[in-house]
């Protein structure tokens, strides 16, 4: 096989990347040209995403490829469910919106008074998230009434970055997936749901599977960066679903976690899942490669580790080997939360609003650093296994192995607290499963792979998989008891 490079723009809640993938010989190897900083920025009391300076980096990546190599093709992958509003003309009608805004909050059954939320599952199979697009627009056409008059069409944020690339506008499945708009069967819009939402025609663009290939990079992007019009590829777009095309699984036996600033634990089906235990269990059908179903739960994750680190680190840095190291030395099993509690989302001290949680719940908080690292990394251990729990009585699935892939397999802690708490194997890696999967998507598209199996293969051939043996089970049996009751979560255990 001769050696095919590829660019991938890997873009996250916290930071962007460009990196160079190599395939040759039935191996591949990434390397990092340029990294980033991508956070919110706050304009007039809410929170967007600065897409413009988003677009320089990626032209700055582009540069600083075509200095060394010449790129058979490129691929952008972001988080899921925000997006961009174009005018007819097709300029962007303002910086798109960020997830964490606020302007979502209450939302949600404001919009079911107009479709019953069993409704909104039966016909999506999406996990209720307030952020999710179908809320996001309501709570956009409430805001601004005359915001749809407007309006042309709708771009998710790879998505976005495509039509800025080439001047085409397409809809890649795997992120079409994330915005509670989409039929999971028809894998096409719900015009139902556009109709109670009051958008007009045209909004939603077509729908094209993860490895198409929209175009040829745009002439002037060209002169600018210097590449010679390599080909843009509607990865796998949603980053999670790039990440887990590059799970380097065998058979069938087996859930993933994609730990990062969110955990999205999951396996993968042959079709949707679409029943009333899924809704009240709240499992999302999101679109997969090769035409499988992630049947997911999304966990918040790291984010909450994330957010007090940035507290602490006002007084002194500190980097996450050190904060794993310390909930290492910190007295077990002291006390838990429930990382998706809705105070979680975005408190202005992610500290104060732990220590609430557990007093509400009758804990005494965690004080020290490693106490509070200690309850988070913990906590998730947890909620890990109650979803694995669910997953097995939802899915009838046998679950034998766990994959712990993304930035988050690179903690050590939480890889052996989750073995220990699940009671499984969990195999650790890659870390970079999202830049992976996003290339090994574009080697599909362009035929120099021919199957997600065979991209699998070449990630158990290119990268070390750490494995984590379970113990400690007894200890673990008697904290899930005392979580799932602190948590309110029923459970079989």
């Amino acid at each position: 096989m001769r050696k095919l490079l590829f660019l991938a723009f890997d873009l996250g809640a916290e930071s962007g990347r460009t990196i160079l993938g190599e395939l040759e010989g039935g191996r591949v190897a990434i390397r990092e040209l340029t990294r980033f900083p991508n956070a919110p920025v706050r304009v007039l009391g809410h929170l967007h995403w600065n897409i413009y300076g988003l677009f320089e980096e990626i032209k700055r990546g582009m540069v600083a490829a075509q200095a060394e190599a010449q790129p058979v093709s490129l691929a952008v992958d972001t988080w899921g469910v925000d997006f961009g509003l174009l005018t007819p003309d097709g300029t962007l009608l303002g910086l798109p919106f960020a997830y964490r805004d606020t302007r979502t909050q209450g939302v949600m059954d404001e919009f079911f008074a107009r479709v019953p939320r069993a409704e909104v599952y039966r016909r999506t199979g999406i996990q209720f998230l307030p952020f999710n697009t179908l809320f996001q627009l309501f709570a956009a056409g409430k805001q601004n009434p005359g915001l749809m008059e407007k309006t042309g069409a709708l771009l998710f944020m790879p998505d976005l970055f495509n039509f800025l690339l080439t001047g085409q506008k397409a809809s890649e499945f795997t992120i079409a997936s994330t915005s509670q708009l989409l039929d999971p069967v028809a894998r096409n819009w719900d015009e139902y749901l556009l109709s109670a939402l009051g958008a007009p025609p045209g909004l939603m663009q077509r729908v094209v599977p993860p490895g198409t290939v929209i175009g040829a990079l745009d002439a002037s992007v060209c002169r600018e960066t210097g590449l010679r019009e390599p080909r843009v590829v509607a990865t796998a777009s949603h980053d999670t679903a790039a990440a887990i095309a590059a799970v380097p699984a065998l058979g069938d036996d087996w859930a993933y976690i994609s730990s990062g600033t969110w955990s999205l634990m999951g396996v993968e089906l042959d079709s949707p899942l679409v029943n009333p235990d899924a809704l009240a269990a709240n499992f999302s059908n999101e679109g997969g490669v090769g035409g499988r179903t992630r049947f997911l739960r999304n966990i918040a994750g790291l984010w909450l580790l994330q957010q007090c680190r940035r507290e602490w680190s006002a007084n002194r840095p500190l980097g996450y080997d050190e904060l794993a190291r310390l909930a290492g030395e910190a007295p077990p099993f002291a006390a838990f939360i429930d990382p998706d509690c809705p105070d979680f989302l975005n408190p202005p001290s992610m500290v104060d609003a732990i220590r609430v949680f557990c007093r509400r719940t009758g804990q005494e908080p965690p004080q020290s650093v490693a106490g509070l690292a200690r309850c988070i990394l913990e906590s998730l251990a947890l909620k890990y296994r109650w979803t694995l729990e669910e997953l097995r009585r939802l899915t009838g699935k046998r679950i034998q192995k766990l994959h712990v892939i993304g930035g988050g397999s690179r903690n050590e802690r939480l890889c052996q607290f989750a073995a220990d708490s699940t009671q499984l194997e969990v195999l650790s890696g890659p870390s970079e499963a999202t830049a992976l999967g996003n290339i090994l998507v574009q080697t599909l598209a362009l035929g120099a792979l021919g199957s997600v199996a065979e991209a699998r293969a070449v990630v158990r051939e290119s990268v070390e998989i750490k494995t984590f043996e379970p113990g400690r089970a007894g200890e673990w049996d008697d904290a899930y008891g005392r979580f799932r009751q602190v948590a309110g979560l029923k459970g079989d255990g």
